[in-house]
Order: structure tokens, then sequence, then C-alpha cells
């Protein structure tokens, strides 16, 4: 028999924020852990989105989890040194329908969770003149970092505490008592697989089952306008579609008629228009939203129109011309999806457990799932 290459009390396959995070938990319980990933640092939904721990818009279960997420990217922002602020999220309503969800939500929670503000609050945070606003909502425990910096800097961190990482490392699988990999068998008394929407790759039938997909975005980053500083992430009307604490609200019907009425464009995209400011000033923004079980590359560049049409009203600046939105990046990111659950937990054998968020929400819930697998 081949000798291992590696032995661990834990193999963690995946070094996005998923798997991270359960290899830092279980570093906080003393055991030994050993990484792989088959890319040489972390590339996919964990470093292309917007670095917003969404806390606030989460309920039940997610918002629980997404709470004990949040007091570790406090901490570990600390440890690793990487960029992190608590500055919330503000929520921005441009119409009544808007203004209703948000208030709905703010009586739903505990005082000072869900603050309403007023319009000049909202414009004066954003330093926006858009005549369009009529109110907004601060959510307090929402958090943000840097998503190019955050996983690279944990682990980093990571392997300082003695967490071993082999890169480049692709797994093919686990045959009861250890795992197979492109360098190598690798002994570890668990097994964690965290590799996103690749679960098709490795378990088609379980993915299948679960009715995990890909789900496909359109982001890009551009230049703040006027250098302008914003503190908190930044949400808006379709938002307030997409997420459950606002989706469960009475007033959440309407609102999704009007926007229905009103903006069939975002709509038809799949629109979350939503942005958060990175430390050097540029702006992340989107998104769009579009699924399949294998995703086309190929972006479209009037759905990208139309994010960033909404965002310049938001923003105050014109749509074309002088003054207008500069892009300096456009990517596409891509997460596992499923409409059955927003998170999947699976043995697929003795030792050997799958985790993946399917809801889009990693960043904010990650932490969470890892210190409940090890509770």
């Amino acid at each position: 028999m081949t000798s291992a290459i590696a032995s661990s009390d834990l193999l963690v396959v995946g070094a996005g924020i998923v798997g991270l995070a359960h290899a830092s938990e279980a570093v906080r319980r003393g055991l030994s852990v050993t990484v792989i990933d088959r890319d040489s640092r972390a590339v996919g939904a964990s470093v292309r989105n917007f670095g917003h721990c969404c806390v606030t818009a989460q309920s039940g279960d997610l918002l629980d989890l997404a709470h004990a997420a949040r007091e570790r990217w406090v901490e570990y922002s600390a440890s690793a040194g990487f960029f992190s602020v608590q500055s919330g999220a503000l929520t921005v309503a441009r119409s009544a329908e808007e203004l209703a969800v948000l208030g709905e939500l703010s009586a739903s929670r505990e005082p000072g969770r869900v603050l309403v503000v007023s319009a000049d609050e909202v414009r004066g945070e954003l330093s926006s003149n858009d005549p369009a606003i009529l109110g907004g909502a601060h959510l307090r425990d929402d958090v943000r970092v840097d998503p190019r910096e955050a996983v690279g800097a944990l682990a980093t961190w990571l392997e300082s505490q003695g967490v071993t990482f082999l890169w480049q490392t692709s797994y093919f699988g686990h045959d009861g008592s250890r795992a197979h990999t492109s360098r190598g068998p690798i002994a570890a008394d668990r097994t964690i697989v965290c590799v996103g929407h690749d679960l098709d790759y490795l378990e088609p039938q379980l993915a299948a089952e679960s009715g995990i997909e890909r789900c496909g975005l359109q982001m890009t980053r551009i230049l703040a306008p006027g250098e302008r500083r914003i503190r908190p992430a930044v949400l808006t009307g379709t938002s307030m579609l997409r997420y459950p604490a606002f989706t469960e609200m009475p007033a959440a019907a309407a609102l999704r008629e009007r926007i229905a009425a009103d903006d069939p464009d975002l709509v038809e995209v799949g629109a979350n228009v939503m942005f958060t400011q990175r430390p050097d000033g540029t702006i992340i923004a989107g998104d769009s939203h579009r699924y399949g079980v294998t995703m086309d590359p190929f972006q479209s560049e009037p759905t990208t129109d139309v994010l960033l049409r909404r965002l310049a009203q938001v923003l105050g600046v014109p749509e074309r011309g002088a003054g207008s939105l500069q892009v300096i990046e456009r990517w596409q990111g891509i997460y596992a999806s499923s409409a059955k659950q927003p998170y999947l937990v699976a043995e697929l054998s003795p030792g050997v457990t799958a985790v993946s968020v399917t809801s889009g929400v990693g960043m904010t819930i990650s932490f969470g799932l890892a210190r409940r697998f090890f509770a």
C-alpha cells in the first residue's frame, strides 16, 4: 500500500471560506488539520463576492448562523490581520413599498437592530442627490471584509497556527480509510468536502437529489464617483426580493408587484443591485443571477448596463458621459444554488461529510456552520 503523503485529525477539501471556516474551528479544538485545494490559491466564490457578512437580512436558522459567524469574522480579522469593518448595511428605499417592508422589518426586530432613517440621512451617507430616495434603514449587525484579501490572509494565518496546506492538489474520493488525491493518499480521522458548486463532479447523485445547480453572477468593480467614501454595505429594493428577512414581511408581496411593474428589466436579469467599497476606494457592484447545471462563460453587456443604470441613479450620477460610473473590472461569479435548502451538510460515508452553502450566503454563515459542526 502506498504510504500517505500527509496524516492529520481532519482533512478539509477546498480552501474557500467554507473549508477555511471548518479548518479554523478544528484548530480551536486542538485538532491537526490538512487543507487541500486544486488551485494555487482561492479563486472561486470566496473572492468574487461583495465581502458582505449579511447578518440582518437573514431569518430563523440562517440568522442564528450569521450571528455566530459574525463573531468569528471580527475575531479573525484581528488575529489574521485582514480588513474588516463593523459598518452595518444601508438599505435604500426609493418607493413607498420598499419603505413599508423596512418599517415592518424594523418593528419585528429588537430595538436598534434595524433603524429606519430619513431620505436626507440616506442621501448624506451616499453623498447622493438622487431625488427618488424616500428613506432607508440601517442594518446594525452587518460586517464587511475585503473579499480579495480576507480568505488568503486567513489561510496564511492558519498555516502559522500549524495547518498544513497542499495547494494544486485535486481530491478524487475516499476509500473508507484514506482520501485519494492527485499527490497521493492522505490519512485523516475525518474528512470534510467543501467544494461548493463542484460537488456534482464528486457526488453527482447527491447534487442532483439536493437540487444543486450553479448560479452565475455578473459583477463589476468601479471607481468611486468623486472619490466618495461609503462606509456600510448598500442594498436596494431588489435586495428586498432576495433575502428572507425582507421577503417574509407582509409588505413584500406588494413590493414584488411594484418592481415587476416598474422595473421589468431588473427582474428579467435577477438583479440584486447592491455594492460595497473596498479599502482602496473602489466599489464592488452587482449583481445579476442566472441558473443552470452548467454555466455559460459569456457575459451579457446589456445585463451589466441594467445594473449600472440603477446604481448610477442611487448614487446620483449621470448614466452616460462625463461623471458617469467608470468600470475598471468585470468578472463572473459562480456559486452553488438549491431551491430545496440554503445549505447542505451530508454524510457521504462514515467520517466523510460534504458541506456546501447553496443560497449565496457563504460569507455570511460559513463560520456558523463550522461552529455547529464541531459543537
